[in-house]
């Protein structure tokens, strides 16, 4: 009996550890193999690829696939009332969003999307491609904002929301309390709304991101925005590439089955190989899903544009991160981290566990 389990024993263990390292192996070829391939189409089709911007041309036109849904219809008029009537704050309206026409709107479906920042509407950093108003000393926070937000989403009768904030250095905990607060009157509200949470780096202060990561929220996005190299160009100097790594890290260890997203701006400047290491140092944290969007200057105040990606080049993007074990991608010139394209993709991913726990 005892040498019949303890054949048995090592032969299912070594069968499992055979069929991982062979998908792991099978993955990593594949990644590589699309990553050489693009790599070549970016070299000799670069003119199908890349838009550069001449020097000196801060105001260059926009390319004719940048364009933007208008902002009108009825469900886009109902929605700007509605926000206006509860004195909320859309980081839709305050970033200048160019996807504000169809989420608003609601698009061919009709759902309608808005991200609703909390914590005000001020933010005490200044990154150089954000249009979010700035000042070292913001109003207070208000008490009442967790519950009058989340009777106010209740109202709309959304299954799905995703809450932001300005960064809030002022505070002696960032915010975190306040965010996580918001989350739990939601939840207790709408046990059943799935909630996303796009969130600052809590200047990497770990045990606040598990404050943040453990309010019950589904979705933990963190932006870490651009390439190592280009970080202090374009956000303020407090943030930075490996912190906001820890960050996506803590909260995926905080709540394994959480999911973790992340958003990056091309158009910079980056290189190939810096987008394609990011992508690696993302994995390497477990983050699960990742969008990829075109930078869009807001005012000549702001840092420049370098070049315009193609829709070829995203799409590119999109399938060397896929190929790389990403969850989910959303990549396209007009995506925004909190695009609704990626949101119908994560609720039905959500739903699905859900049913799995369920059981």
């Amino acid at each position: 009996m005892m040498a019949a389990v303890t054949q048995k024993v090592p032969l299912s263990f070594g069968t499992k550890f055979l069929g991982t390292s062979c998908f792991h192996l099978q993955k990593k070829y594949f990644a590589s193999a699309r990553l050489a391939e693009f790599r070549k189409k970016l070299q000799e089709d670069a003119d199908n690829m890349v838009l550069k911007v001449p020097k000196g041309h801060g105001k260059a036109p926009k390319p004719r696939w940048l364009k933007a849904v208008p902002t009108e219809g009825e469900n886009y008029t109902r929605l700007r009332e509605s926000v206006r009537r509860l004195g909320l704050a859309t980081v839709c309206e305050e970033a200048k969003c160019p996807n504000i026409g169809e989420c608003w709107g609601g698009g061919e479906d009709g759902f309608a999307t808005a991200t609703i920042m909390i914590m005000g509407d001020t933010c005490t950093r200044g990154c150089s491609f954000c249009a979010v108003k700035t000042h070292r000393a913001p109003p207070p926070l208000d008490p009442q904002e967790p519950e009058n937000t989340a009777q106010a989403i209740a109202e709309w009768g959304l299954d799905y929301v995703v809450l932001t904030s300005v960064d809030r250095d002022d505070q002696p905990d960032q915010g975190a309390a306040h965010f996580a607060a918001t989350v739990r009157r939601i939840k207790e509200k709408r046990p059943s709304m799935l909630v996303e949470c796009l969130t600052p780096d809590f200047r990497g202060e770990l045990p606040l991101v598990r404050q943040v990561a453990t309010s019950g929220l589904d979705v933990f996005a963190h932006n870490l925005e651009t390439v190592e190299r280009l970080q202090r160009r374009v956000r303020d100097h407090r943030a930075g590439y490996s912190q906001s790594l820890r960050v996506l890290e803590a909260a995926k260890a905080a709540q394994p089955k959480l999911i973790t997203k992340t958003s990056l701006m091309l158009g910079f400047g980056e290189k190939p190989e810096e987008i394609e290491q990011t992508l690696k140092d993302l994995r390497a944290v477990d983050c699960d899903v990742v969008t990829f969007g075109q930078y869009l200057r807001p005012s000549r105040r702001h840092i420049p544009i370098k070049e315009y990606l193609t829709p070829e080049a995203f799409a590119g993007w999109q399938e060397v991160a896929e190929s790389m074990g990403f969850r989910y991608v959303a990549s396209g010139p007009m995506v925004r981290s909190s695009y609704k394209a990626g949101e119908f993709f994560l609720k039905a991913m959500l739903k699905e566990r859900q049913a799995e726990e369920a059981a």
